[in-house]
């Protein structure tokens, strides 16, 4: 038979441990970068007009990137001290605990090209798109727009595209780190 664990007020308060936090930390994670991705937008896409969608996602996509900044950085950190490992053996991906954190960087990396880099450059020429509709008096997908209006249209399609590939890859990797804690645990093997 097995031993029933009551709780009481210590053994919820140490719930709170490093472990806890990380677990915590990456279910916010991955669970915000799913929503964002593949809900939430296409959700606010179906429901507002275009230049709504357009400018929420502007104020909305600056704030995921820099959370998901944050709280990789937090993970990363905490897997390389609490995994040897790592620090040992870092040119080795095929060692497990390396192969973790390579996730979890490239998270990182990703999410800070796209706040960094890619959001501003994709904000800027959806907002010079804009300007430039009202400016000609018709949709970016109207009949006979300006060769400008075209130019900026495979701008923005290449520069949502990239942005697009990196979110992919940090929300597969997260997806391949969760997978892994879920079979190995945080310790692992």
């Amino acid at each position: 038979m097995t031993q029933v664990e009551v709780l009481t007020l210590h053994s919820i308060i140490s719930l709170v441990s490093p472990h806890g936090l990380y677990l915590v930390g990456y279910a916010w994670l991955f669970g915000m970068s799913l929503w964002i991705s593949f809900f939430g937008g296409v959700i606010a896409f179906k429901a507002l007009p275009r230049q709504q969608f357009g400018n929420l996602q502007h104020k909305t996509f600056p704030i995921y990137f820099v959370i998901s900044i944050i709280i990789s950085s937090f993970l990363l950190g905490f897997w390389t001290i609490s995994h040897s490992n790592v620090i040992t053996h870092i040119t080795r991906p095929n060692v497990a605990d390396v192969a973790q954190a390579y996730a979890l960087a490239s998270v990182l990396l990703c999410q800070a090209f796209n706040y960094f880099v890619i959001g501003p450059l994709t904000s800027r020429t959806m907002f010079k798109r804009h300007k430039l509709e009202k400016d000609e008096g018709k949709a970016y997908n109207a009949e006979g727009v300006s060769l400008e209006m075209k130019a900026l249209n495979r701008k923005f399609g290449m520069l949502h595209g990239i942005s697009s590939l990196a979110n992919l890859g940090a929300v597969i990797a997260l997806g391949f780190h969760g997978l892994w804690i879920g079979n190995a645990g945080l310790k692992g093997y």
